[in-house]
C-alpha cells in the first residue's frame, strides 16, 4: 500500500510518501514501511490567501501525479478556541489537500494527532522530538526528519499504515 500523509499549513505543507508493503491478511505478516519521498511546499506569507491556496493545490497535485498514492492521510484539524482564526486558515488549507486528492482519485483519511502519537509511541501525549524520533527509528534514519511538519506527515502516513493492516487483518 503506497500512503501519501500530509500535514497541513498555509505556510508549510509537509508531505511524506511511503511504501507499507502489502497490507492485506496474506502480506501483511511484518510488512516494514519503506520511505520513498518527503518533503515540504512553501507559500509565501506575503501573498495573498487564494494564491497561497492555489500553490499549495498545485504542489499537491504534483506530488500525487507523481506518486499514485493508494491512500492520502492527512491530520485532523486542532485548534484552541483561542485562537479562531488560526483554525479557519488552518480549514482552508485542508480543504484544498482534499480538493487536490479528490482530483487526483485518491481516498482521504483523517486522523487525530493523539491517534497519530498513540500509534507510533504508545502514548497520546508524545512531544514532537518523542515523534521525530519515532519516525527516525521506524525508517532507520540517521537524524530525526526536519522540519517537524515533514515528520508530521511521515507519522500521519505511519498511523494510516498501522490502521490499514489492523482494518484489513480483522476478523
Amino acid at each position: 500500500m503506497k500512503i501519501l500523509g500530509i500535514d497541513p499549513g498555509l505556510e508549510r505543507t509537509g508531505y511524506g510518501f511511503i511504501d507499507a508493503g502489502e497490507t492485506g491478511p496474506r502480506g501483511a505478516g511484518g510488512a516494514h514501511p519503506q520511505l520513498v519521498e518527503a518533503g515540504l511546499i512553501r507559500t509565501r506569507p506575503d501573498d495573498a490567501l487564494p494564491d497561497r491556496l492555489v500553490e499549495i493545490r498545485d504542489g499537491l497535485a504534483a506530488v500525487l501525479a507523481e506518486f499514485d498514492p493508494d491512500a492520502v492521510a492527512v491530520e485532523a484539524l486542532y485548534a484552541h478556541y483561542r485562537h479562531p482564526r488560526t483554525a479557519i486558515l488552518m480549514g482552508h488549507a485542508r480543504g484544498v489537500v482534499y480538493l487536490a486528492a479528490a482530483e487526483a482519485g485518491a481516498t482521504v483519511a483523517s486522523y487525530n494527532a493523539t491517534q497519530i502519537k498513540k500509534s507510533l509511541t504508545g502514548s497520546g501525549r508524545a512531544s514532537k522530538v518523542q515523534m521525530q524520533r519515532a519516525i527516525q527509528a521506524a525508517f532507520g534514519l540517521s537524524e530525526p526528519p526536519q522540519p517537524a511538519d515533514v515528520a508530521d506527515a511521515l507519522a500521519v502516513a505511519l498511523c494510516h499504515a498501522h490502521h490499514a493492516v489492523r482494518v484489513t487483518q480483522a476478523p
